[in-house]
């Protein structure tokens, strides 16, 4: 049986999503952090003072004048700028480590079987059919 479950892991590649899935949450904290320490100090800059993420559209009061219940717009527009700043960084962090895979050498398809050969081929591999 536990040969069985470590063929399962290594051919789904159920054991290559866990390890994903982990090292996802730890870069996750690593971001956050990069984002809430280090950029929104500098962008709060230029953002307007004041509680703005507290801000709310009120919809009824209670009679002592108390708010009963309202919409969390400011939250809202708050974790919709956390959001984008927080994509910017993975994108960013993303394509510097991420390298594109290098062209493969130029190559035509064979006239007879059509299958994919290099473009200085004199036979086809595959059928031998001078290309």
């Amino acid at each position: 049986m536990i040969e069985e479950f470590k063929k399962f892991l290594l051919q789904t590649n159920a054991l290559a999503l866990a390890v994903g899935v982990v090292i996802g949450g730890a870069i996750g904290k690593v971001v956050t952090s990069l984002v809430s320490d280090v950029l929104m100090p500098v962008i709060s800059l230029a953002i307007p003072g004041g509680a703005w993420r507290d801000a709310k559209i009120v919809l009824a009061t209670n009679p002592d004048g108390t708010v009963k219940n309202a919409i969390a717009t400011g939250q809202f527009l708050g974790n919709i700028i956390d959001f984008m700043i927080i994509a910017a960084v993975v994108f960013l962090i993303t394509k510097a480590l991420i390298k594109p895979a290098p062209p493969g050498p130029p190559t035509k398809n064979c006239a007879e079987c059509t299958e994919a050969i290099p473009v200085a081929a004199k036979r086809c591999k595959y059928c031998t059919a001078p290309a």
